[in-house]
């Protein structure tokens, strides 16, 4: 059965991912249509929404090829929708990539690239840099995901693995005008990080992706090594480094939970953003989010109740069992420990795409009761947590939220209900 506070939690997501529908956000920003051709290009679990879109919209012909994660996909009649998988690369996404790349050829200037990149694109937009092969980025992307590491750290290493990521697309299509449209998935929304920039300058360098491999400890393939050894790995650098262009980012994770804040507003909840760009380990993200909570019930904060706590960005999780489950769930289980049965709290916690890491849900829910049940099913909550074990958990529970995928992506979105 479905509480209020449930119900409050599910419409407040809700406003969220509107805010971020590219039906909503990105017609406001089409440039106006070229002389010449319009290619339509892109990649990430927004992308054939994207398109869709620009194909409602646009006033004249135009052809192209997005590039979304399987099941993500819209149909659209001129652009080219294809499949790939995420968050590890696959034979698909190289295919679809160098089909793409077939299509920039014979551009001049009187043609528009419009580029349509969000979140998921690092992943979808595969094309291993000279010497690399789909296995080397496979073995690098999964030692990356177990490992902690934050997007834009994964990201400087995608990049300098990469042919078209890190600006290279970008002086593929050197002789049309590109104007690249992104929703961002990324905290501080910097666009060079957004699906790994494959149109935008990159001001990180291999140094950085050979230091980020040191740092989590892993053990590179010796192809990526002696790739990265060489400067030919180096992406470009700066304004001079490609030809002109332009890029919008149309939707952000804090407009997202604007948008969530002023639907409380509108529930009779009074709404405290902690921040659109928090990241760390999900776990520890979860001991502060509950200190606030618990400062707030004992009176310290000024904030009037019933409220709501929202918070988005990216958490990590550092895998060290073999349980299942991604990063919000994460979060939702070790909040729910931390906060031990306290009453008046209900919380939600999920991903922005519906997807939550690998799973099949987007995140879940907690209530006040929620340990106590799991006790009485004998499930122990910090066994399962130390286990990496959220998703067993929650669905044990009957509190994971599913929503199949939302072809937007605004990264996670955290919601903390306080009665």
């Amino acid at each position: 059965m479905i509480t209020s506070q449930q119900n409050h939690l599910r419409l407040l997501f809700e406003a969220a991912l509107a805010a971020a529908s590219p039906a909503s956000c990105l017609p406001p920003h089409l440039p106006p249509p070229p002389k010449g051709r319009t290619l339509v290009i892109g990649a990430g679990k927004a992308a054939a929404a994207m398109a869709a879109t620009v194909e409602q919209h646009w006033p004249g012909s135009l052809s192209g090829l997005v590039i979304t994660r399987y099941g993500h996909g819209v149909p659209c009649s001129a652009i080219r929708v294809v499949e790939a998988a995420h968050p590890v690369p696959d034979a698909a996404g190289i295919r679809a990539t160098r089909e793409m790349l077939d299509l920039l050829s014979g551009l001049t200037t009187d043609d528009l690239v419009l580029c349509l990149l969000s979140g998921g694109g690092s992943a979808l937009l595969a094309a291993p840099a000279p010497g690399l092969t789909l296995a080397d980025k496979q073995a690098v992307t999964r030692a990356l995901l177990r490992s902690g590491a934050t997007i834009a750290e994964m990201n400087c290493l995608r990049k300098h693995l990469s042919a078209v990521k890190g600006g290279r697309l970008a002086q593929m299509a050197a002789q049309a005008r590109t104007v690249t449209l992104l929703i961002s998935d990324v905290p501080g929304d910097d666009p060079s990080t957004i699906a790994s920039g494959p149109t935008l300058a990159d001001p990180t360098t291999r140094q950085q992706a050979l230091a980020i491999l040191e740092r989590y400890k892993i053990t590179a393939p010796p192809a990526v090594l002696a790739w990265l050894a060489d400067p030919a790995s180096e992406t470009p650098k700066g304004p001079d480094a490609l030809p002109s262009g332009h890029h919008r980012i149309i939707a952000t994770p804090a407009a997202a939970l604007e948008a969530a804040a002023a639907r409380a507003r509108e529930l009779g909840l009074t709404p405290l953003i902690l921040g659109s760009d928090i990241e760390g380990d999900a776990g520890e993200v979860a001991r502060h989010h509950a200190a606030t909570v618990r400062e707030i019930l004992r009176g310290e904060n000024n904030i009037a109740r019933p409220c709501v706590l929202l918070s988005g960005g990216e958490t990590s999780v550092t895998v060290r069992g073999q349980g299942r489950g991604g990063r919000n769930a994460e979060f939702l289980l070790a909040l729910a420990v931390e906060l031990a049965g306290q009453r008046s709290v209900h919380a939600l916690a999920a991903d922005t795409d519906g997807i939550d890491g690998s799973e099949d849900n987007a995140g879940a829910w907690i209530d006040p009761d929620i340990l106590h049940r799991a006790e009485q099913a004998g499930l122990s909550a910090t066994s399962l947590l130390a286990n990496n074990d959220a998703y067993s958990f929650f669905k044990a529970m009957n509190c994971l939220l599913m929503t199949g995928p939302t072809r937007t992506n605004v990264n996670d979105f955290r919601a903390i209900l306080i009665d």
